[in-house]
């Protein structure tokens, strides 16, 4: 492919992988160094894919832009393509230049969950993640999308908080770096609200209905947890600077080893770097315990491994009857690997359970291995590494609604 693209002419920019996989192609227009590294670029139209980020997030920033009376971008709007000419890059030359930083007041929230605003003097929409509606925040400017009047920002500080955020909420050191929560400074209801109008912009922009065939979405259904409530991570590590060259990927005996630990965890917002995590807080007390002890396990064991690795923490729980008549639920932190005590089990067992039982939680690293969850009188046993609701604390409402309706 290489080859082929230097036969053409054609010169590939990979200037930020983690914001867009391809910034575009050359076609032998002058640019100079100054615009090029200011990320004056623009794309040829060319479909987004249907029902990915990328359309949903247009089809926000569109109505924005509506409101707002300056929409210029076609229904048939695209994220990929080429630059343009140098002239079209004279036109943008009044925004912010790439890395920057520009002050932005947030006027709504997305349906991926980034918020959406203007910075003073311009009509082009700023997307910038951990923020929500009546935030001013400083925020770092990554690529600009003139063509579809947007720009993707990283989040900084909040220099005047909104009415709706409430920062003593968030319960984890590792929140607006780490991509895996985005609304822990929010009220759960207003985050139930949040979903609500998901659903309603979902609707209103892609079932082709008229506005009185949209049915009326009811209120979201909140789970018993909001935090302790995860039953699945799987943080991970990358390998060492050098292990995916091309003379190591050829010999392995020329892969290096690590010379420190890693960082163990889940990508940073925005970006392909891992944030070191220690600890997480929407995970039960199973899973916190098996992260804490596999990152020890890896520490310890360092000098084996040659590249990047995924770890799978899956709860599985074990009910026992009881003769007293509690029912309680512990975890055992003495048992990490309890798959050979899991009996075998058809998928969805429909025996009643005891009416008082204790639950020993525990964790299990095989991906292979047999998980067991408890649902109401069901028992349910499925490979770790498969797909299971993460969240079982909204398992008996959701099949109790569903039952009822």
């Amino acid at each position: 492919m290489w080859a082929l693209r230097k036969r053409l002419g054609l010169q590939v920019s990979l200037t930020n992988l983690s914001r867009l996989n391809w910034i575009g192609a050359r076609t032998g227009v002058a640019m100079t160094k100054r615009k090029r590294q200011q990320g004056y670029y623009t794309k040829r139209m060319k479909a987004v894919q249907e029902g990915s980020n990328e359309e949903v997030l247009l089809a926000d920033i569109r109505s924005l832009l509506e409101q707002r009376r300056i929409s210029k971008i076609p229904a048939s709007v695209v994220i990929h393509g080429e630059e343009t000419s140098e002239n079209e890059c004279e036109a943008q030359s009044d925004l912010p230049a790439k890395f920057s930083e520009v002050e932005v007041e947030i006027s709504t929230l997305s349906s991926i969950g980034d918020g959406l605003g203007f910075a003073p003097a311009f009509n082009h929409v700023y997307v910038v993640p951990f923020t929500l509606p009546g935030d001013v925040v400083k925020a770092k400017v990554i690529t600009h999308f003139t063509n579809e009047h947007y720009t993707l920002t990283d989040f900084i500080s909040v220099l005047k908080p909104s009415p709706q955020r409430n920062d003593s909420l968030v319960k984890c050191p590792y929140f607006a770096r780490c991509s895996g929560c985005q609304f822990q400074m929010l009220s759960y209801e207003d985050q139930l609200a949040h979903k609500k109008s998901i659903l309603e912009k979902a609707y209103r922009n892609f079932s082709n209905l008229a506005p009185n065939l949209i049915p009326v979405i009811g209120d979201t259904i909140g789970s018993p947890l909001q935090y302790g409530y995860r039953t699945k991570l799987t943080p991970h590590f990358d390998g060492p600077p050098g292990s995916n060259s091309r003379k190591a990927r050829k010999d392995s005996s020329e892969r290096p080893g690590f010379d420190t630990v890693p960082p163990i965890g889940f990508m940073a917002k925005g970006t392909r770097r891992t944030v070191d995590i220690e600890d997480c807080p929407i995970a039960t007390d199973a899973v916190r315990d098996g992260l804490r002890k596999e990152r020890k396990r890896v520490a310890d064991e360092l000098s084996k491994y040659k590249r990047g690795a995924t770890i799978l923490l899956r709860e599985t729980t074990i009910r026992n009857p009881t003769v007293n008549g509690t029912t309680n639920s512990t975890f055992d932190s003495t048992n990490s690997n309890p798959q050979s005590s899991i009996p075998a089990l058809d998928n969805a067992s429909t025996n009643q359970s005891p009416l008082s039982y204790t639950e020993t939680k525990s964790y299990i690293t095989d991906q292979n291995a047999l998980s067991t969850e408890h649902i109401g009188p069901y028992t349910f046993t499925n490979p770790a590494g498969a797909f299971f609701q993460n969240n079982n604390s909204i398992l008996p409402p959701f099949t109790d609604y569903i039952r009822s309706h």
